[in-house]
């Protein structure tokens, strides 16, 4: 009799028995031990009903983060310069309003510009900066359900599913961050499609060919996406398998992303702009300017820092997702299923934290879906803790959950939420862009210096592009500075604003500016007053 030697790596025998075949003994399917999961933890694909569940709860976040999004919260010149720039893009201008100087991968206004057509579908009102919100609620909804797809192929049940979901969806900050218009809601959310692809049970060539892909996009929308890819590494490694064919996953995955990863880089070599050098921009000189000359925010524990005011502030907005979701991330990492995840939290931790960095309000944006995640696969994983034998007690524990969690945190998000739901901080900006369309005679001959969240309105009132000036540009730029022979004399009008008053000793220009201009109009409260001024142009500077 000839037997064949068993593999020398550990296996499982599973019994499995055949229908109408009594009496016969049942087969035994060898199948490797690291590609077993409990069916308890099964990761699934999505059915057509639970599609359904999924599509109605992103449905009521997205109607809860739609009211009033061009109200609150207030209009930042960041989001004025991601649409300006959307809007070069969508009208041919080029890659940006000014000279692209390569601060940020394109690819993320790109798309903006893709989508800015459906504010126009809805007649949204008010300034373009708010009204272009809207063109960001497609990316929102992709982040949620893929937030759901994601916990589902975690293992997670429907239940503890829905909770991240929701956990994500509803949290006061997610409801102020994810309306603005930030590179970040982009990249994470073509981070998290990575992760859901690597994540597939169905392991397919493509699969991971196309997360590599989604990678690269994620950090061509925003480059510090790429502090995450180890997470993404982390799940390709677990869920593919260990026999032969994971070298080909991993190949693929290589593949979708060095291929469209090189697209920026050929690029700019092929501007002649990826070298540092005299008379041109250069990538290779915007990431040592990004990476060395910028000054940081402070330690984010020492009070009275940069860093430290802004996570006082997310913990003003909501600490229920931040706190549970740090709290939730360390277990999170000794759980196998769990850790491409927790890998990703733990990352933005750190990177948020390190001394000496510089910390932008909208890094939150790309912590948040990592955190409701871990969050909620702990809920699953203690959950799942109850013996099989007491299952009766799960839909008790998941109830008893779902009452304190209304009742501890439901109060919090009510009122943490309903200032996003009734405030209108914009209504300075929606008067002082009627005043410039309506108040300022012969618009075409007229210079106005603004910040960018009037740059578009102000253009399309009929000023010209090229006498329309971001405030920072008429003093950083040579290309602007040398418009203005007389300096800011050559200047008719500047619109003051809260980000243009932030730091006026470092630009000299905007200072005597503010300093040799008379107040004209002035609109909304004290503290973040916009104020159009007229430039007093026979008065010596000061």
């Amino acid at each position: 009799m000839t037997t064949t030697s068993e593999p020398q790596r550990t296996t499982a025998l599973i019994p499995k028995a055949r229908a109408g075949l009594a009496g016969k003994p049942a087969t035994r399917v060898l199948v490797p031990e690291h590609d077993q999961e409990p069916s308890r933890v099964r990761r699934r694909e999505l059915t057509g009903g639970e599609g359904l569940l999924a599509g109605g709860l992103t449905a009521v976040v997205l109607v809860l983060l739609t009211i009033n999004i061009t109200g609150f919260p207030m209009a930042s010149d960041d989001e004025g310069t991601y649409y300006a720039q959307a809007w070069a893009v969508a009208t041919g201008k080029g890659l940006a309003h000014y000279t692209y100087w390569y601060d940020h991968p394109p690819l993320a206004w790109i798309q903006l510009a893709a989508l800015s057509w459906i504010p126009d579908l809805f007649g949204v009102g008010g300034p373009a900066v708010t009204a272009g919100r809207v063109a960001m609620i497609p990316v929102v909804a992709a982040a949620l359900l893929l937030v759901y797809l994601i916990c589902r192929r975690l293992g997670m049940g429907i239940r503890t599913s829905a909770i991240g979901l929701l956990l994500f969806g509803l949290s006061p900050l997610t409801v102020t961050m994810y309306r603005e218009i930030y590179l970040d809601t982009f990249a994470v959310a073509w981070m998290l499609g990575a992760l859901a692809l690597v994540l597939s049970p169905r392991r397919n060539l493509w699969h991971y060919t196309a997360a590599g892909a989604a990678t690269a996009i994620a950090v061509l929308s925003k480059e510090t996406m790429l502090v995450t890819l180890p997470a993404v590494c982390v799940a390709l490694w677990q869920n593919a398998a260990r026999s032969s064919t994971r070298p080909w996953a991993v190949g693929g995955y290589l593949s979708g992303l060095v291929l469209v990863g090189m697209f920026y880089p050929l690029y700019a070599l092929l501007r002649g702009e990826l070298f540092p050098g005299p008379g041109h921009v250069s990538l290779i000189g915007a990431w040592q300017f990004q990476l060395a000359n910028r000054s940081g925010t402070g330690s984010a524990f020492q009070a009275g820092s940069g860093s430290y005011d802004l996570i006082q502030s997310w913990l003003f907005y909501d600490p229920v997702i931040l706190i549970a979701g740090l709290l939730a991330t360390v277990p999170a990492l000794f759980v196998r299923r769990l850790r491409p995840p927790a890998v990703a939290a733990v990352i933005l931790v750190l990177v948020a934290v390190r001394p000496g960095g510089y910390l932008p309000a909208m890094y939150v944006v790309q912590i948040l879906p990592f955190f409701a995640i871990v969050a909620a696969g702990m809920v699953d994983v203690t959950a799942r803790a109850v013996p099989d034998r007491r299952r009766w007690w799960r839909p008790a524990l998941a109830t008893v959950a779902v009452l304190l969690a209304v009742m501890l945190i439901g109060p919090r998000w009510v009122a943490g939420n309903h200032r996003s739901l009734t405030a209108d901080d914009n209504a300075g900006y929606t008067a002082a862009a009627e005043y410039l369309r309506t108040s300022v005679p012969d618009r075409a001959g007229t210079t106005v210096v603004v910040d960018d969240v009037l740059w578009v309105d102000c253009v399309e009132a009929g000023f010209p592009e090229e006498q329309v000036i971001w405030f920072y540009k008429l003093d950083l730029d040579p290309a602007v500075r040398a418009r203005l022979p007389n300096g800011w004399r050559d200047v008719d009008y500047l619109v003051s604003t809260p980000a243009l008053r932030q730091d006026p000793s470092s630009l000299p220009l905007v200072t005597a500016l503010l300093t040799n201009s008379t107040l004209e109009a002035s609109f909304g409260p004290a503290d973040g007053r916009i104020e159009i001024r007229r430039i007093n142009k026979e008065t010596p500077s000061s």
